[in-house]
């Protein structure tokens, strides 16, 4: 018989084998990007083919200056390099130190002096997705979002927001729904706390929740025209993936329409996360500006989840079942701790 893990830091072990969002595709131009992933300092830099984005830890080899402070350029022979502020040393995409200034051209160049590149780098809707070492097999690729490649579907961004919480706790609040009417009484919270029953499937380190249920659909203008009534049908799906990968889809069934909610999150250090937000609407007939008011409503709902999250005083997701009390209210939440759990066992056994 296995045993459950105590508790999922933002910088456990296992998480190394697995994908994380790390930046905006915007973020990373023409100069490096310094970011904090499992509480260790990488820089991001687009060196490749066509602008591709490589990853290092972020010190240069010679003197463990932090390559982020210098510069994209070219080598002398055309090679776009990563060239660190303290001495000049560059390396190309491989990280291959290519030019070593102090020693002259055509220098012998120490065997060392190179960089470790991330195990993969890629870029997916609008985020750069780094992934520190092999990931597990169940986490091999990263999960599709079928929406996102929909033209009948508007993208939204939100601004990357930072936490002071546990990724894993984080993940939970966006499963949960039975904090919708308090937490969120001033945007969407409903004044009935009773959580619909959840349908679960479990596919690996992935699982699927569903429920579809009557909910008080304010926002329908039909409502206030009186042609459809207030109390209307929903389908509420959520599609979790390792490590903390979460999109939700919204269906209103009688209005019609869908909205999608991506949510990803970085673990930066112990007791800090970066978060990313994407909606993909197709109820918003393409209007920009309908858009950035959707997206303006979900900055606040965010927003009033990580001041909630703001006062823990606990970090680390327990992710073994006997150290929390659980209802049936909880069915999502509990199953994130399970695929969690798994996760890290994975991870221990290669």
């Amino acid at each position: 018989m296995t045993t459950a893990p105590a508790a999922l830091t933002n910088t456990h072990p296992a998480l190394r084998r697995c994908w994380h969002p790390v930046a905006r595709s915007a973020e990373v131009a023409d100069r490096p990007v310094r970011t904090m992933l499992l509480g260790e300092p990488w820089v991001l830099a687009r060196l490749g083919p066509g602008g591709a984005v490589q990853a290092f830890p972020d010190r240069c080899p010679h003197r463990l200056a932090p390559l982020s402070i210098g510069s994209v350029g070219s080598a002398p022979d055309g090679t776009t390099v990563l060239r660190c502020a303290y001495h000049g040393w560059c390396f190309d995409a491989a990280g291959r130190c290519v030019e070593l200034p102090a020693l002259g051209p055509g220098a012998t160049i120490p065997p060392k002096a190179r960089l470790a590149p991330a195990h993969a780098v890629v870029e997916r809707h609008g985020m750069v997705f780094l992934a520190p070492t092999a990931p597990l097999a169940q986490c091999a690729t990263l999960p599709a979002i079928p929406e996102a490649d929909d033209p009948s579907f508007t993208a939204g961004d939100l601004p990357p927001m930072r936490a002071r919480a546990g990724a894993g706790f984080l993940a939970d609040n966006f499963l949960d729904m039975g904090h919708f009417p308090f937490v969120h009484a001033a945007t969407f919270g409903a004044e009935d706390p009773v959580v619909p029953p959840l349908s679960v499937s479990r596919d690996g380190l992935s699982f699927t929740a569903q429920s579809e249920h009557d909910f008080c659909n304010r926002e329908d203008p039909a409502v206030a025209a009186g042609t459809r009534p207030l109390v209307q049908r929903r389908r509420v799906t959520y599609r979790v993936h390792a490590p903390f990968h979460l999109v939700l889809r919204l269906d209103f069934l009688d209005a019609g329409g869908t909205n999608v909610i991506g949510f990803f999150l970085q673990p930066e250090t112990d007791d800090s996360c970066r978060v990313y937000s994407t909606i993909w609407r197709d109820d918003l007939g393409h209007d920009p500006t309908r858009m950035e008011g959707a997206v303006a409503f979900e900055v606040r709902v965010v927003q009033e989840d990580l001041d909630l999250q703001d006062h823990f005083d606990v970090h680390a997701l327990p992710l073994d079942p006997t150290a929390e009390v659980h209802t049936r209210a909880d069915r999502s939440t509990l199953e994130l701790r399970r695929m969690l759990a798994d996760l890290v066992a994975a991870a221990a056994h290669g």
